[in-house]
C-alpha cells in the first residue's frame, strides 16, 4: 500500500468527526447548505485527487441521508440540496449507477413523497446513459419515466427500444417498447413497469418505493370498483348512497373500504366518485 492510502485512512476519521461537530453545532442541513455555497462538484473533486470514489461514496450517504431527513421529518419539503448533493456524486465517480437510479427516484417522485421535478430526474437519468452506456438498467429505467412521469408514449418507446438492443438486456424489452405505444396511458401499463422495477430491485428504497407504486395503482383500481358499485346502487335506488356504509346495508360490500395502506377511501356524494383520501400514503396529485 502507498503512504498516501495510509494518509487518506488517517484523514478519513477526522473528516467523519469534523462533520458530526459540525452537525451538532448547526445541525446537518446547514452544514451541507454551508459546504455546497463553498464548494461545486468540481472543487470537492479537486479536494480528493485519487480518492474520488471513496469521496462519493461519502457524498451518496450524505445524500440519502438528506433525502431521508426530508422526506420523514421535515415540516416544509423543499429537497433543495438534493440536485446539487447528486451533482456532487456523480461528478465524482460518474460509473455510480445506483446514484443516478436512485436519485431520479428522489427527483421525480411528487411532493411530500420526493423533490417533484421529473424533468430533473430524467436528465439525471440520461447522464448516467451517457456515464455508463452499456447499462441497460439505466435505460429501462430512463424509458420507463418518461412513460410514468412525463407521459411521453413515444420517447419511452425509443429509449426502451435502445436499452433492448444492448447485451445482456431481457427479451421483453423490445415488446414492451411497442406495447407501450400501442398501450400508451393504461394503467396497466404502468403496473407492469412499476413490477419490473420491483422483482429487478434488491431490498432498499428502490424495491420500496416500487412496492409503494404498486399498492398506490391497487389503490386507484379499487377507488374506480367502488364507484361502479356506487352507480350500480343509484341504478337499483333510484339513488346514490349518503356514504360507502349504504353500500354494506344492501349487501354490495362485506366491510368499510379501505386502501392498502389501511385508510378509508373518500366519496363525493354530489359526483359519485370514491377515491384515495389525501391523508393516505397513497395518495398522489392528479395529473
Amino acid at each position: 500500500m502507498r503512504p498516501a492510502r495510509f494518509l487518506w485512512l488517517l484523514f478519513v476519521p477526522a473528516l467523519l468527526y469534523s462533520q458530526v461537530r459540525i452537525d451538532r453545532l448547526v445541525g446537518p442541513l446547514h452544514a451541507e447548505r454551508d459546504v455546497l455555497y463553498l464548494w461545486s462538484a468540481k472543487h470537492v473533486r479537486l479536494l480528493f485527487p485519487g480518492f474520488e470514489n471513496l469521496a462519493a461514496d461519502i457524498y451518496w450517504l450524505r445524500t440519502v441521508q438528506y433525502f431521508g431527513g426530508q422526506r420523514l421529518f421535515a415540516r416544509e419539503k423543499s429537497f433543495e440540496l438534493l440536485s446539487p448533493l447528486i451533482d456532487i456524486t456523480t461528478t465524482l465517480d460518474p460509473r455510480l449507477e445506483i446514484a443516478y437510479r436512485y436519485g431520479a427516484i428522489f427527483l421525480s417522485e411528487p411532493v411530500p413523497f420526493g423533490a417533484g421535478r421529473p424533468h430533473d430526474g430524467i436528465a439525471l437519468l440520461e447522464r448516467g446513459v451517457r456515464a455508463l452506456p452499456a447499462s441497460w438498467r439505466l435505460r429501462q429505467d430512463l424509458g420507463f419515466f418518461e412513460f410514468l412521469y412525463l407521459r411521453d408514449a413515444r420517447r419511452a418507446s425509443e429509449v426502451l427500444r435502445d436499452a433492448s438492443d444492448i447485451p445482456g438486456a431481457p427479451f421483453w424489452l423490445r415488446s414492451m417498447a411497442a406495447d407501450v405505444l400501442t398501450r400508451g396511458g393504461e394503467r396497466g401499463m404502468s403496473r407492469r413497469m412499476w413490477q419490473e422495477m420491483y422483482q429487478q430491485a434488491e431490498e432498499g428504497v428502490f424495491k420500496v418505493n416500487a412496492r409503494t407504486q404498486l399498492q398506490v395503482l391497487d389503490a386507484l383500481d379499487q377507488a374506480d370498483s367502488l364507484t361502479q358499485l356506487v352507480k350500480h346502487y343509484e341504478a337499483r335506488y333510484g339513488r346514490r348512497p349518503a356514504s360507502l356504509d349504504e353500500l354494506i346495508h344492501a349487501g354490495m360490500l362485506r366491510a368499510s373500504p379501505a386502501d392498502p395502506a389501511g385508510i378509508p377511501f373518500v366519496y363525493d356524494r354530489m359526483s359519485g366518485m370514491v377515491g384515495v383520501s389525501p391523508s393516505s400514503p397513497l395518495w398522489r396529485p392528479a395529473g
